[in-house]
């Protein structure tokens, strides 16, 4: 048995919008239902947004998301979350990373760090603060 963490994003009203970024950076299946699909629509301006939506990637790569109605309180917050992407070679994680940076602000931009071959920090356009990096040995130092 396994079992994943899969990053679960709210939005009100840009959700189908941020799926569709999103699958055309990783590519993979976009699925996406609606209010209306559903059979759950409780506000009819929000019928055509999504309650249930994802983007699964052949890489692994997944992220879910919904518009969240607005009968129910919503904050893009500051900081509240990042998600992280960790690629194994700077050539897969360089083309996420040029894709991912389209209406961007780059908080820091992708170059080597002390820490990893790689590291970036941008916030999309959608408000989502990612965390790039190409994955490197861990290695712990004790002093004595």
């Amino acid at each position: 048995m396994s079992v994943h963490a899969v990053t679960h994003l709210n939005f009100r009203g840009d959700a189908g919008a941020a799926l569709t970024f999103y699958h055309s950076v990783f590519g993979g299946d976009l699925t996406a239902v609606s209010y209306q699909d559903a059979g759950n629509v409780q506000d009819p301006a929000e019928a055509d947004q999504v309650m249930w939506g994802q983007v699964a990637a052949d890489s692994g790569f997944r992220v879910m998301a919904y518009d969240v109605p607005s009968h129910l309180p919503w904050n893009r917050g500051e900081n509240a979350f990042f998600v992280s992407l960790r690629g194994e070679g700077a050539e897969e994680v360089t083309a996420y990373w040029e894709k991912l940076s389209d209406g961007a602000t780059v908080q820091q931009p992708l170059a080597p760090a002390m820490w990893a071959p790689l590291y970036g920090m941008l916030t999309d356009r959608f408000g989502v603060t990612w965390v790039v990096d190409v994955v490197s040995e861990y290695s712990e130092h004790h002093e004595s």
